[in-house]
C-alpha cells in the first residue's frame, strides 16, 4: 500500500483524497491545514487518521511515501521543495508556483530527489481529449493549421464576488490567466503534441475594486445574506485574449473569463487541419466533434469499442454511462501512482500524466503572456 499525505483542504484537497480512494492500492494515511484545530476537524470529516497543523509535521510522519500539495497558489513553491527535499513523491496543483524561475528551480531539485512528480492538469486525462491527441498523433486531421478555443467561468463576474486569487501577493501575477488559461494551454499542447513559443496577449480587469465579505466566502460560493463588505483593489486581471504560434510555425488564439455570466466552467477547443478538426468542450465532456469538408461531420461518444486502441483505456464504462471531470481526475491519479508503484520516476516528454516538466512549461508560457499584455506586443516564451 502506497502512504500519502495531503497539505491544504480546502475545494480541491477533498477531491485529491476522493480520487487516491478509488485507485485501490493509495492511503490518505494523514493531512495538514492551520489551524491544526481546522485540520483535525477535516480529517475526522473525511476519515483520515492524523491531522497535522504544519507542513514539516506531515512530513516527520512515519512510513509517508507521497504529498500532495494543494495549499493556496503563493505556497505552492516552499511547500514543494520541503516535500522534494524530504524524498517524497510528490503531485501539485497548478501553478507549480508563482514564476517561471521557481519552476526551474523546482524542476531541478525534482529531478536530483529522483522522485516521480506531477501536476493537476486534468483536461488531458479526459476519455475524448485523448481520444483527439491520439488521432492527431496517427495523422488523422493531416497537416496542422490552428488551434482556438476558450475557457470560460463566471463566478468572478459580480463587484462581490472576492477571493484570495484577486490579490497578487497570494495568487501571482496573473489570475485568469494562470488559473484556467494554464489549463487551456496544457490540453492544446497535449492535444497538438506541439509547443507554444510566442504570444500576443491583451488582458483585462474588468473590476479595479471589489468588495471583499468581511465574514469570508468560499470559493465558488454564492454571496451571504449578513455579508459586511470592505472595498479592496484588484491587482490581478478577469479575463484575457491571447494570439500564439506553435514550434511547427501553426498558430492560434484563446480567451479566458472569470466574467462570463452564465458559463460555469467551460473549457473547449477545437483544432483544423488539412483533413479534418476535431472540437471538445469540457461541459459535454463525453462527444468529441470530427469536422470534415467532403463528408458527413461526426460526433464521437466515448465508447471504448468506438475509440483509438491506444486511448480506450481512458473510457472505464462502457458507452453511455456518464463519466466526467471526477472519472478525469481518476485518470490523472491513476496515471501517477502506476508510475509511483513501479519506481519510474517521468522522462521529460515522455509521461502519461502531466509533469513538473509541463508545470513548467506552462509557467514560462503564462509569463510571455503577462509580459506581452504589459509591452503590449509579441514575446518568445522562454526554453
Amino acid at each position: 500500500m502506497i502512504n500519502v499525505g495531503i497539505a491544504g483542504t480546502g475545494f480541491i484537497g477533498p477531491a485529491h483524497i476522493e480520487a487516491i480512494r478509488r485507485l485501490g492500492f493509495v492511503e490518505v494515511v494523514a493531512l495538514c491545514d492551520t489551524p491544526l484545530a481546522d485540520a483535525k476537524a477535516k480529517a475526522a470529516q473525511l476519515n483520515v487518521p492524523y491531522a497535522y497543523g504544519d507542513i514539516d509535521d506531515l512530513l516527520a510522519h512515519p512510513g509517508l511515501d507521497v504529498v500532495h500539495n494543494c495549499t493556496p497558489n503563493h505556497l505552492h513553491a516552499d511547500i514543494n521543495r520541503k516535500i522534494l527535499r524530504a524524498g517524497k513523491h510528490v503531485f501539485s496543483e497548478k501553478p507549480l508556483c508563482l514564476t517561471a524561475l521557481e519552476a526551474g528551480e523546482l524542476v531541478a531539485l525534482a529531478e536530483q530527489a529522483g522522485v516521480v512528480h506531477g501536476v493537476s492538469f486534468v483536461y488531458r486525462q479526459f476519455a475524448m481529449v485523448q481520444q483527439a491527441a491520439s488521432m492527431l498523433r496517427h495523422g488523422r486531421l493531416g497537416r496542422l493549421f490552428s488551434a482556438h478555443g476558450s475557457y470560460l467561468q463566471d463566478w468572478m463576474l459580480l463587484e462581490t464576488d472576492y477571493n484570495w486569487r484577486v490579490d497578487a501577493a497570494l495568487g501571482g501575477s496573473s489570475r485568469a490567466v494562470a488559473d484556467i488559461g494554464s489549463h487551456w494551454c496544457d490540453t492544446v499542447q497535449f492535444v497538438t503534441g506541439r509547443r507554444i513559443t510566442a504570444v500576443m496577449a491583451d488582458l483585462s480587469t474588468v473590476w479595479p475594486t471589489r468588495k471583499a465579505n468581511m465574514r469570508g466566502n468560499s470559493t465558488f460560493s454564492a454571496g451571504q445574506q449578513d455579508a459586511r463588505y470592505e472595498d479592496r483593489p484588484v491587482t490581478t486581471e478577469d479575463m484575457g485574449f491571447v494570439l500564439f504560434r506553435f514550434d511547427d510555425g501553426s498558430k492560434g488564439c484563446f480567451s479566458v473569463s472569470q466574467v462570463s455570466a452564465g458559463r460555469k466552467n467551460r473549457l473547449s477547443f477545437e483544432v483544423n487541419g488539412s483533413d479534418a478538426s476535431v472540437a471538445w468542450d469540457q461541459e459535454t465532456p463525453q462527444q468529441l466533434w470530427i469536422g470534415h469538408r467532403t463528408a458527413a461531420n461526426q460526433l464521437l461518444s466515448d465508447d471504448p469499442g468506438l475509440m483509438n486502441a491506444d486511448v480506450a483505456h481512458s473510457a472505464h464504462f462502457p458507452g453511455g454511462h456518464i463519466e466526467g471531470w471526477p472519472d478525469a481526475f481518476k485518470n490523472m491519479m491513476l496515471q501517477f501512482y502506476t508510475a509511483v508503484r513501479d519506481g519510474r520516476a517521468p522522462a521529460k516528454g515522455c509521461s502519461p500524466f502531466a509533469t513538473f516538466y509541463e508545470g513548467a512549461g506552462v509557467m514560462r508560457v503564462i509569463d510571455a503572456i503577462v509580459q506581452s499584455h504589459r509591452q503590449q506586443g509579441w514575446v518568445t516564451v522562454a526554453d
